[in-house]
């Protein structure tokens, strides 16, 4: 089939209905709402939406007041879903994310009370204020969809989102998120402060209105479940797939390096290059999305050597920066053959 002949519908898009024009119509359209709330950021909020189609989540590391968690609220609300938010504190436990058994009297038997991890999108505010053992809890239900307590399993809903914020780790009580629960995230992002047009807008537009009341849903949760399945079949051609691996595999082998991109990296860079590709209207994928993601889905995956910036008072994020740049070039980027 010919990138052409893709652009219409992705293999069992006739199934749902929906064409390549069709998405990118729709999810333009949550994009547009989102961005009525949050100014001047259409990075952030493509990001976000991105994670939330591929099925992955979404971590954001800035400073407080830059409208991190609005986005996450902004997004619940123009897909008609369900959203919880949970400030992590140092004396957070497990239990208030997950939920807990609590014996009943009457019944004589020890029922479930979920806890805040169940909602389609969940805000884990400042996630990086709690404990390792509280971030822990997040892990399965981000992995796998799912929470066991006390040795019954319990599914999260469809669709499923974490958005977590963090505050920069040289801010006062804060713990670095472990490698294992900074993997599960598909991308990092950073919201930065806003422009000087923007940010005087907002002094003015909110001064007596919450623009997230203005808000209003445009798809519903279920429809979100059809753009999910649709983005999932988007065409990947084998050579995109071996495009996709040999720069992770650059990562593991580089000398500035002491951890590279995990599996799930390379996996989760896939999935989020073809919802890239169907907001922009194609049914399937082009090095150019590969590239464009590959530094929000593999930077905070990588830890540099500290002879790259990874000591102590190094900026190990500008040193990774560099680092996946050069890999982009020195990388072979796959060329299509003409018919």
């Amino acid at each position: 089939m010919t990138d052409t002949a893709m652009t219409d519908a992705a293999p069992g898009a006739h199934e749902a209905g929906l064409t390549a024009a069709g998405f990118a119509r729709i999810t333009g359209a949550i994009l547009d709402a989102v961005g009525t709330v949050i100014d001047g950021k259409p990075d952030a909020v493509r990001s976000a939406l991105v994670c939330l189609l591929a099925e992955g989540h979404l971590l954001i590391e800035d400073v407080p007041g830059v409208g991190k968690t609005m986005l996450a609220r902004a997004l619940a609300t123009s897909v008609d879903a369900t959203v919880r938010r949970i400030q992590f504190t140092p004396d957070l436990l497990p239990g208030d994310v997950t939920g807990v058994s609590v014996y009943n009297p009457v019944d004589r038997e020890f029922e479930f009370k979920p806890g805040a991890i169940f909602a389609s999108i969940v805000i884990a505010d400042e996630i990086n204020r709690s404990s390792p053992k509280t971030q822990s809890a997040l892990l399965e239900a981000m992995e796998e969809r799912q929470v066991t307590v006390d040795g019954r399993t319990h599914f999260v809903p469809d669709p499923f989102l974490v958005v977590a914020t963090q505050n920069p780790l040289e801010m006062e009580g804060t713990y670095a998120l472990p490698e294992a629960q900074r993997d599960r995230f598909m991308m990092r992002i950073s919201m930065g402060y806003p422009d000087p047009r923007s940010e005087a807008l907002m002094l003015r537009q909110r001064d007596t209105v919450n623009p997230l009341d203005q808000l209003a849903a445009v798809v519903s949760a279920d429809e979100v479940s059809d753009l999910i399945a649709w983005a999932r079949a988007v065409h990947v051609a084998p050579a995109i797939e071996d495009y996709a691996v040999a720069l992770a595999q650059a990562t593991r082998g580089h000398s500035d390096l002491r951890l590279g991109a995990s599996p799930r990296a390379t996996l989760q860079l896939v999935r989020a290059a073809k919802v890239w590709a169907a907001l922009d209207g194609r049914a399937f994928v082009i090095p150019d999305d590969i590239t464009a993601l590959l530094a929000p889905v593999f930077a905070h995956r990588l830890i540099p050597t500290r002879a790259a910036g990874g000591a102590r008072g190094g900026n190990a994020a500008d040193a990774i920066a560099v680092i996946l740049e050069r890999i982009a070039a020195s990388v072979r980027v796959p060329i299509a053959s003409r018919q």
